[in-house]
C-alpha cells in the first residue's frame, strides 16, 4: 500500500511540538525524552546517524495503544531522507503505539529492506529531488507491488516519479511555511481524510510538485489538490500506497499507514 504526500519539507526545524525530537549530531549516544512516554535510543557513528533504531519500548498505554497489529515483530521501516521533520513523524508513530525502525537513505540497500520484510515503509521528506533521495526511489520501484508505502513530501515525489510522473518546480514558487486550502475527494471511501472539513487548511513546505500534465493517472489517482490545481495527495489505484504533500495532523494520517500495514 502506498500513499503519496507532496510536500517537500526543507525547513531547518520542525514546528509541530514545543519539545522537538531532533536528529542527533553532537553526541555518540543520546536518550531522547519525548512527551509520548516512548523512549528512543539513537546511535551515532562516523559523524552522523547511520542507524537509528527507534522502536517504541514503553509499555504504558494511551488512547491509541490498542491499534491491532498482525505481526508486531515486523516493524514499519522509516527511510530518513536527511530531514529533521522525520523525527516528528517518528514521534507521531510512537503516539500510535507502533514499532518502527529508522534508516538513513544511504545506510541500507533495497535488498536489506526485502530481508527485513517490513509491514510498511514510510518515505520521509527531504531536500532536493527524487534522484537525491538515496534508495527511496528504487524502494518504490522494487517494493511498491508488495509492501504498503506511505510517502510524505519527498516520498510523494518519489512515488509519483516511479510510476511515470514528472517532478517540476511549483508554479507559484517556494511554499515554505505558507498555508493553502486543500480540497479532497476519496470517492466516498473511508479514507485518509475522513473527518476533515472539505476544504481544510494545510501548511505547505515544498518547492516541487508532481506535474499534473504528466501525472500517471492510469496508475495513480489524485485525491487532494489546491485551489489552483496543484496535486497535494494521491493513492495508487491497485496497490496500497498513499502520498501527501503538506503538513497537517499527521497523527490521523499515520493511522492510515498502520492500518495499511495490518491489512497486508
Amino acid at each position: 500500500a502506498s500513499s503519496l504526500y507532496q510536500a517537500s519539507l526543507v525547513q531547518s526545524e520542525p514546528s509541530f511540538f514545543s519539545r522537538t525530537v531532533q536528529t542527533p549530531d553532537l553526541f555518540p549516544h543520546r536518550q531522547l525524552s519525548i512527551p509520548s512516554s516512548r523512549a528512543f535510543l539513537l546511535k551515532r557513528q562516523s559523524g552522523f546517524v547511520p542507524k537509528a533504531s527507534l522502536t517504541a519500548v514503553s509499555a504504558q498505554s494511551n488512547s491509541n495503544s490498542s491499534i491491532p497489529r498482525k505481526n508486531p515483530n515486523n516493524p514499519i521501516i522509516v527511510i530518513d531522507n536527511y530531514d529533521s521533520f522525520t523525527y516528528n513523524l517518528c514521534q507521531y508513530m510512537g503516539e500510535l503505539g507502533c514499532d518502527f525502525e529508522v534508516y538513513r537513505n544511504d545506510e541500507v540497500t533495497v535488498e536489506d529492506l526485502k530481508r527485513m520484510n517490513p509491514r510498511g515503509i514510510l518515505i520521509s521528506p527531504g531536500p532536493g529531488a527524487p534522484q537525491d533521495s538515496g534508495i527511496s526511489l528504487q524502494t518504490v520501484l522494487e517494493l511498491g507491488p508488495s509492501i504498503p508505502l506511505f510517502g510524505v513530501c519527498m516520498g510523494l515525489q518519489c512515488i509519483g516519479e516511479a510510476f511515470g510522473g514528472k517532478v517540476v518546480r511549483a508554479p507559484g514558487g517556494v511554499m515554505h511555511g505558507k498555508s493553502s486550502l486543500v480540497y479532497y475527494d476519496e470517492k466516498e471511501e473511508d479514507g485518509l481524510f475522513s473527518g476533515l472539513s472539505n476544504p481544510f487548511t494545510a501548511g505547505r513546505y515544498h518547492s516541487l510538485v508532481v506535474e499534473k500534465e504528466s501525472f500517471p493517472s492510469e496508475e495513480l489517482e489524485i485525491t487532494a489538490w489546491t485551489e489552483d490545481g496543484l496535486i497535494m495527495a494521491a493513492r495508487h489505484r491497485k496497490y496500497k500506497h498513499l502520498q501527501l504533500s503538506w503538513q497537517l495532523n499527521l497523527m490521523q494520517l499515520l493511522h492510515g499507514l498502520v492500518d495499511l500495514g495490518d491489512e497486508v
